[in-house]
């Protein structure tokens, strides 16, 4: 458990509406900076959950001005592909344990819920994050998906924002959590327009 304990960063937060997620900004390979419709699209939000691969630092520091940011290490912030290992920050951490109101969510760049994979959910929760959650916010795959896991756990993964379904730089797909009063929440993802 102690080996777990360093791999996860565990927060209580108050006051938190609404959610912006975010993943696979791939700064610079995808782009210099974040496009001006991530700006407009997290005006409102409370805080925002990066689930990994942000490549540089620079990403955490442009939401920064928008929210409070806590984010996961992606494959690609460990040096996948030759990339150099991004460096260490106090918003990240290989996982997140966030707890709001009555919910538990979970922050993490890759999670496996397809049953035919044999992979198990529950396994995964515990290894990840100690416990099982009601949410988990992924990423890794490019493609925006929200969907229940199990009967009391969803997933949500909000695509990339700058390089959605792995294809060329283009205006992807943020996401969101609403929560609606103490024992309700609502999720969903937005395609970035001008």
């Amino acid at each position: 458990m102690d080996n777990l304990k360093s791999k996860i960063g565990v927060h209580s937060l108050n006051n938190i509406n609404l959610i912006g997620l975010i993943s696979d900004t791939h700064i610079p390979e995808a782009g210099k900076s974040l496009w001006p419709e991530v700006f407009n699209a997290f005006k409102e939000v409370d805080i925002i959950l990066h689930a990994g691969d942000m490549h540089d630092l620079s990403v955490l520091k442009e939401l920064e001005t928008i929210a409070p940011v806590l984010a996961c290490r992606g494959n690609g912030d460990d040096g996948s592909s030759g990339r150099p290992i991004m460096p260490s920050h106090p918003s990240v951490n290989l996982n997140q344990l966030i707890h709001i109101n009555s919910f538990s969510i979970g922050l993490t760049h890759s999670f496996i819920f397809d049953p035919r994979l044999g992979i198990s959910v529950d396994n995964q929760m515990k290894e990840k994050f100690g416990q099982d959650v009601h949410i988990v916010v992924a990423g890794d795959t490019h493609v925006p998906v929200v969907q229940s896991i199990s009967n009391s756990s969803y997933i949500i993964n909000s695509g990339s924002a700058l390089l959605p379904y792995n294809f060329n730089p283009q205006l992807g797909t943020v996401g969101f959590i609403e929560f609606v009063g103490s024992k309700e929440f609502d999720m969903w993802i937005e395609v970035l327009h001008e």
